[in-house]
C-alpha cells in the first residue's frame, strides 16, 4: 500500500463551465415561430482573428515530478466554419496527437518543471471565420448512420428522452419539421442557469437547471431518439459587446444532419430568445472559434480544452496558475 501511494496518480481534468451569459427573455408563452428555410447553403461574411491561448502552471510542491503530461486541443481548419491561416506554438517541444473525432492536441512532456518553477504555453492562431446560412426547402433524402448512438452525457435512449422526441415529432413529416419542434421545444422550456457542472441532456429533466452543454446535450438527444444524426460542438465565443478579454467564453453548440444538406449548425442557447430563434437554427455569425468535436472526446478524458496528469500526488503539487484567451478581430 506504500508503494501504491508513493505513486498516486493525480489527474486533474478542465471543464468548460462558461457558456455565454447574454440574457434573454425566458418566458414560457413563447410564440411559434416559423423557422425560414430555403434550399441553398450560403457563406456569407468572413471575419479574420487573431488569437492567444495562454495557460501557466506552478510546482508549488517540494520536489520534481516523475510524470507530468499535458494536452491542448488545438483550433483547426474545420469547413466550413473556419480556416487556420498559420499556429505558432511555444514551447517547441511538443507531440501532435488527434483523437477519434479528427481533433488535434499537442501534448507536452512537462516533467522537468523544478520545484518553485513557473511553466507558460503560449498558443497564437490566425483564423479566417465564416458566417453560416443554410436555407432549405427540402427535406428529403438518406440520413448517415454514423452519430446516432447514446453515449455518456447524451442519453438518447433514456425512457424521458425518448418519449418527449416521440412527442414533440407527432404530426411531423420530414426530419426538418422534428428538428424545429426539438429546437423551439427547448427554447421555450429550459431555464438557462450558469453552472460549472457537466449534466447532459438527462439532467434537464431535474431541478439542475441548464447551461450551453445541457441544452446543446438535450437537442442531441432528442435528435438521435428519432434516429436523426447530431453531434456536440465545443469553443470559444467572441462576444464584441465586452471591453476585456472577449474570448474567455467557453460554449457548447451542435450540428444536426439535415437530409439533401448535409451538417448544420444549431445553437439552442442563443437562439433560446424569440428575437434570435431563427438566427441560430441552421446558421451561426462568424463569432465563435470550433475547438473540439464530439461529446466525449477520448483524449480529454472527460474534461474540456486541455488536460493534465501528474505524480506522484503525495510530494509533487502543480497547480494551474492561470489560463486565458486573448482574440483580436483583425478585419470586421
Amino acid at each position: 500500500m506504500k508503494r501504491l501511494l508513493e505513486f498516486i496518480l493525480i489527474s486533474l481534468l478542465i471543464t468548460g463551465s462558461g457558456c455565454s451569459p447574454e440574457n434573454h427573455d425566458q418566458s414560457k408563452n413563447t410564440p411559434n415561430v416559423t423557422i425560414s428555410i430555403n434550399d441553398e447553403s450560403k457563406l456569407n461574411t468572413a471575419r479574420k482573428y487573431d488569437l492567444v491561448e495562454n495557460i501557466v502552471f506552478t510546482n508549488t510542491g517540494n520536489k520534481q515530478p516523475e510524470k507530468f503530461n499535458l494536452w491542448v486541443a488545438l483550433i483547426r481548419t474545420f469547413p466550413p466554419y473556419q480556416v487556420v491561416n498559420s499556429t505558432t506554438i511555444s514551447p517547441p517541444d511538443y507531440t501532435l496527437v488527434t483523437d477519434e473525432h479528427g481533433n488535434q492536441y499537442a501534448e507536452f512532456d512537462l516533467k522537468d518543471i523544478q520545484a518553485g518553477q513557473t511553466i507558460s504555453i503560449d498558443i497564437n492562431y490566425s483564423v479566417t471565420v465564416y458566417e453560416i446560412q443554410t436555407e432549405i426547402q427540402t427535406c428529403d433524402g438518406e440520413l448517415i448512420k454514423e452519430y446516432t448512438q447514446p453515449e455518456l452525457h447524451i442519453e438518447s435512449k433514456n425512457p424521458q428522452v425518448q418519449a418527449l422526441a416521440d412527442t414533440l415529432s407527432n404530426n411531423t413529416s420530414t426530419v426538418c419539421q422534428k428538428v424545429g419542434n426539438f429546437y423551439h421545444y427547448i427554447a421555450d422550456n429550459l431555464v438557462y442557469t450558469p453552472n460549472d457542472f457537466n449534466w447532459g441532456a438527462q439532467a434537464t429533466f431535474g431541478e439542475m437547471g441548464a447551461d450551453c452543454t445541457e441544452y446543446a446535450s438535450l437537442m442531441i438527444a432528442l435528435s438521435r431518439s428519432q434516429n436523426i444524426p447530431a453531434r456536440y460542438l465545443e469553443g470559444i465565443l467572441y462576444l464584441e459587446n465586452q471591453d476585456k478579454n472577449n474570448g474567455r467564453i467557453e460554449h457548447a453548440w451542435l450540428e444536426v444532419y439535415l437530409p439533401s444538406h448535409g451538417w448544420v449548425p444549431i445553437d439552442p442557447t442563443l437562439g433560446r430568445s424569440p428575437l434570435t430563434r431563427n438566427r441560430y437554427f441552421a446558421q451561426v455569425p462568424a463569432d465563435r472559434f470550433i475547438v473540439t468535436l464530439g461529446r466525449n472526446p477520448s483524449t480529454l478524458r472527460g474534461g474540456s480544452y486541455f488536460t493534465y496528469i501528474y505524480w506522484p500526488g503525495n510530494i509533487t503539487t502543480i497547480e494551474l496558475t492561470d489560463q486565458n484567451w486573448q482574440i483580436r478581430l483583425v478585419n470586421p
